[in-house]
């Protein structure tokens, strides 16, 4: 039987794996302009800036979940973003966006649950309040 602590610390990882692939597959439609981004943030009423925008911040959480100490910012940033896309999804876009079935909001719920995970997982990393918070497993930093 796994030690809990490695068990613990597979799971983070996975699921910070899980939120950069997701938020890198949609990079590119962000920044090629696919028509597919180009509706959506023009019914937000942010287009360019706000595709480009939310790509840069979707970029810098990808490099940040995949990156060792970074873990617990990205999976915050992240979080705080698909909290913003599932809020448009919500009251502007619609759960179904383009005959998509509904894949989009779907995608933004899986990284925000993997996220909101990854940053309960790893709370004791976060500075200041995270020694107060710090899980009986709590992951060190040297072994993300």
């Amino acid at each position: 039987m796994q030690h809990p602590c490695k068990t613990h610390r597979r799971i983070a990882l996975g699921l910070q794996i899980l939120s950069a692939l997701i938020l890198g597959q949609t990079l590119f439609f962000k920044f090629s302009g696919a028509p597919e981004s180009k509706y959506i943030f023009s019914t937000l009423g942010v287009e360019p800036w706000g595709r480009i925008g939310t790509g840069v911040l979707e970029l810098i959480a990808v490099g940040l979940l995949l990156v060792p100490g970074g873990a617990v910012y990205g999976a915050g940033l992240a979080a705080g973003l698909m909290t913003g896309a599932i809020g448009s999804h919500l009251t502007r876009l619609g759960i179904v966006v383009q005959g998509d079935g509904g894949l989009l909001f779907g995608l933004a719920v899986a990284v925000f649950l993997s996220s909101a995970m990854v940053v309960w997982m790893r709370r004791g990393e976060i500075p200041w309040i995270g020694r107060l918070l710090a899980p009986s497993c709590a992951i060190p930093t040297s072994l993300q």
